[in-house]
């Protein structure tokens, strides 16, 4: 018996390890999820609790591993996978059928999903719990475990802050060919091409293009988690502004709290960074 209890607590473990693992590969998906469910409104602030929920996860995991706390760990894993819980379900009661990010983009699941996923963790650590005997104690371990993982997580995913030499890399535009974003005056949206706010802002944009002798070129960096293709979204828009694809990473990286966003770069250095009113927003700029 003793065999299997302890392969069940090495699978225990490696699943928060492993969910802590799809969180730190793409840590802009989860902070926009937390802010889309409403956890957060900031954020920096979505972005600091990301990096707490990953260094906790893995502190558990690791715990798990170790023969110390052992029944300390459990029970906070039982308390946060009830509370995990308790949050898909009000997702679920809402009508909210998108991935919860339990394990961040890697595996989408839906609230449903997830809860049928937590209900089984919580059966297992359960019988962890129930054959778990008094566990030794280690106060080194206590502080260097929690302290190591949180260490790694903000070493190794910084909370990063926009600067020019993030748009290095995109050099080559359909409809323009090679461009150097860093030099003279650039307009950079980023657009998700099934976002409807990203679509109106191209609309409005393609109409200000049309009144304005003078309107800057507007290079675009383009998003697809859907079906449709930036082609479809320039037909739709009506619009035919350079384009370039990226990453889902680059694009959690480069949006606010969500889609659309534009930044004005003036010889290497951004100087506006616009989430709403786009249009208007370039608008102003011709006039001054």
């Amino acid at each position: 018996m003793n065999a299997y209890i302890r392969v069940l607590q090495a699978v225990f473990a490696l699943t928060f390890i492993f969910s802590a693992y799809t969180k730190w590969v793409g840590p802009g998906f989860f902070e926009i999820l937390l802010i889309d469910q409403g956890i957060v409104e900031a954020r920096h602030i979505a972005a600091i609790l990301t990096r707490l929920i990953i260094g906790l996860e893995l502190s558990l995991g690791i715990f798990l591993l170790t023969p110390f706390y052992k029944k300390t760990t459990l029970w906070l894993s039982l308390g946060l996978l009830f509370i995990f819980t308790a949050h898909l379900f009000y997702l679920w009661a809402i009508g909210d059928t998108d991935n919860c990010g339990c394990f961040g983009e890697m595996i989408s699941m839906s609230p449903q999903e997830s809860i049928f996923k937590n209900a089984l963790l919580m059966v297992l650590n359960g019988i962890l719990l129930y054959f778990q005997k008094k566990s030794s104690k280690n106060n080194t371990a206590l502080i260097v475990i929690p302290l190591t993982s949180l260490v790694f997580v903000f070493v190794t995913a910084p909370i990063k802050t926009l600067e020019v030499s993030t748009f290095q890399s995109f050099t080559h535009f359909e409809n323009k060919g090679i461009v150097d974003l860093t030099q003279g005056e650039r307009f950079v949206a980023v657009f998700n091409t099934e976002c409807e706010h990203c679509q109106e802002a191209a609309i409005h944009l393609v109409n200000l293009q049309k009144q304005y002798s003078n309107f800057p070129t507007i290079f675009v960096l383009f998003f697809s988690e859907g079906t449709m293709t930036p082609e479809e979204f320039n037909f739709l828009t009506g619009s035919s502004f350079p384009y370039t694809s990226i990453d889902v990473n680059q694009f959690f990286d480069l949006i606010g709290n969500s889609p659309p966003r534009l930044y004005r770069i003036m010889n290497g250095q951004i100087t506006d960074i616009w989430d709403e009113d786009l249009g208007k927003n370039v608008e102003n700029k011709l006039k001054n």
